[in-house]
């Protein structure tokens, strides 16, 4: 990435509020890849039978063919620059909160403490009859498949949201406000096509946040929304622009 125009960027980003809006890319130098690309979980697993709510509740042993291989990707994955970068731009008082579409855990394991989980954990499992909570780390550990309530015995569920559930209602309204109340929006690894988080990056818009965007490729935000565009990797644009921040408050 150009450090001049790094450089020129944290300029324009330096004192106001930075909220950090994440997506699939950010996690992919983890080992996480975005499922609609070649070789990801919805070219082997047909999301409308195995990631919707009502496959889940018509067999659940069978979604957890596909839950079993994603649970094994997310726990071998570790955080990368880009996550601890965030970590330290929060540290630093500049970052008001990061709102992620992920379900990896990342940002907290490399911490980050003000997230605001738009789809949910995978960490986390949850029973849909009686609403006891486990931990993904727990159940791995006991091996059992699929996992099993500890108190009614029936099949856990991740607290992600799949396909036909609604978000959860604290994490829209808390990612809404910080969207509406954000300076600084700063989109990583995410084209931000999906609905409702889609609507976020032109929620800060309106509300007349600067919009800055790092892809690797261009998307319907660069073309639309974005002021800024930062091209390339984020384990690498991320600590760049965030070593450039950290420079102007010396």
């Amino acid at each position: 990435m150009d450090r001049d125009l790094a450089r020129q960027v944290a300029r324009q980003m330096h004192g106001k509020r930075i909220v950090a809006f994440t997506g699939a890319g950010i996690s992919v130098e983890s080992g996480i890849p975005d499922f609609r690309s070649p070789g990801g979980l919805w070219e082997r697993f047909d999301p409308e039978e195995y990631a919707t709510i009502e496959a889940f509740k018509r067999d659940p042993s069978r979604v957890w063919q596909m839950l079993r291989e994603l649970d094994a990707v997310i726990a071998a994955a570790r955080p990368n620059a880009a996550h601890s970068a965030l970590a330290h731009l929060e540290q630093m008082g500049a970052l008001c909160g990061i709102i992620t579409q992920n379900v990896d855990n990342l940002h907290q394991e490399a911490g980050s403490r003000k997230v605001v989980e738009f789809h949910g954990n995978g960490s986390r499992l949850i029973c849909l009859s009686c609403a006891a909570e486990k931990s993904a780390r727990a159940a791995r550990q006991e091996g059992s498949f699929p996992p099993l309530c500890p108190q009614c015995r029936e099949v856990l569920k991740p607290d992600v949201v799949l396909f036909g559930e609604p978000i959860p209602a604290e994490a829209a309204a808390e990612a809404s406000r910080l969207a509406r109340e954000a300076q600084v929006l700063w989109v990583i690894g995410t084209s931000a096509q999906v609905a409702p988080a889609s609507f976020l990056p032109r929620l800060a818009k309106s509300a007349g946040a600067l919009v800055v965007e790092t892809n690797l490729e261009a998307t319907v935000l660069t073309r639309s929304v974005a002021d800024v565009t930062l091209p390339g990797k984020a384990s690498e644009v991320v600590p760049l622009l965030i070593k450039e921040l950290e420079r102007l408050r010396c």
